[in-house]
């Protein structure tokens, strides 16, 4: 019986000495586990700061995707017609260049013509032409998806070669100007150095006499040429350009020899109705002088003049 209480008697201050080691260690945790943020803190500063470790997984992403880029060999373009749109892209390019400081004054014409034929060449041999090997660029480059894009862009700068009428000033294979272009060039530039001459001098009255005559042959050259469909819109543009000068800025006019014949239609025109009726009615007036009674009717009015009497 002692043997018994005296185990309960050690189990129990056991159980008493364990409890506070416990506690201890639960409150030692709880301290740790207290002071943890500051730690806890300073990785979160070191995570945030860390960018690397933040994109690494976009940066696998776009890695993935550059691998998913690699397409079978069958599907990609060749080397030939890589080559090929490297130099389009090239030519474009240029042609762009060249087209933007022509705008204005506009020069599309006699400026951009051995660009634009470069790029032409470069379509042609895309669309058309066979490389090494029967190799064909043509669906590969211009009709492998909706968008279509390198045909897309030529198509553009074609339309503004088309409406800016140049085929109307350069030769069939885009060689050179047309004789028709040189020419009034020549004409413009003798006229706009006659301007320019007198207008240093500040004489416009003298400008005027002294430039009539080229001003006038130039203004001859491009009404042909209007007949003759031939212009584009670098000879229409300098035209325009040259006729405000003369016009506007030096105030300078001559009578243009085309206005005396409208302008005597236009008189006739207008006189027509008086001389109708005035016609008419000097027609009418003659047509009263020469009226006369007839014979018959005065031997009728002396028989009842007689018939009278007798009554």
């Amino acid at each position: 019986m002692s043997l018994c209480k005296t185990s309960l008697f050690l189990l129990v201050l056991g159980v008493k000495f364990s409890a506070p080691v416990s506690a201890g260690d639960a409150n030692l945790t709880a301290s740790d586990s207290a002071e943890e943020p500051k730690p806890a803190f300073v990785s979160s500063a070191a995570a945030v700061g860390d960018s690397p470790a933040l994109i690494k997984p976009g940066a696998e992403s776009y890695f993935s995707l550059n691998l998913l880029s690699a397409f079978p060999e069958d599907l990609e373009v060749s080397d030939y017609c890589n080559d090929l749109l490297h130099i389009f892209g090239q030519r474009y390019v240029a042609y762009v260049n060249c087209l933007v400081p022509a705008a204005r004054p506009v020069k599309v014409c006699q400026s951009c013509f051995a660009s634009y034929r470069n790029l032409v060449e470069i379509y042609t041999n895309i669309s058309d032409q066979v490389g090494p090997g029967n190799v064909s660029c043509r669906d590969s480059l211009l009709r492998s998806d909706r968008l279509m894009l390198v045909y897309l862009l030529y198509d553009n700068l074609v339309e503004i070669w088309e409406t800016s009428g140049c085929k109307d000033c350069v030769t069939a294979g885009l060689q050179n100007l047309t004789n028709d272009m040189l020419n009034f060039m020549a004409a413009l530039n003798q006229s706009l150095t006659c301007f320019e001459k007198y207008q240093q001098q500040g004489n416009h009255s003298e400008l005027c006499k002294e430039c009539k005559s080229p001003y006038k042959s130039l203004n001859e050259l491009y009404s042909r040429m209007e007949k003759n469909h031939t212009l584009c819109i670098d000879i229409e543009d300098a035209m325009n350009v040259t006729r405000r000068l003369w016009s506007k800025n030096f105030n300078c006019s001559f009578p243009r020899e085309e206005t005396v014949p409208v302008i005597a239609v236009s008189s006739f025109m207008l006189f027509l109705p008086i001389i109708f009726y005035l016609s008419s009615f000097l027609h009418s007036e003659q047509k009263k002088r020469k009226l006369i009674h007839p014979k018959r009717a005065k031997s009728n009015t002396s028989l009842m003049n007689i018939q009278d009497k007798f009554s």
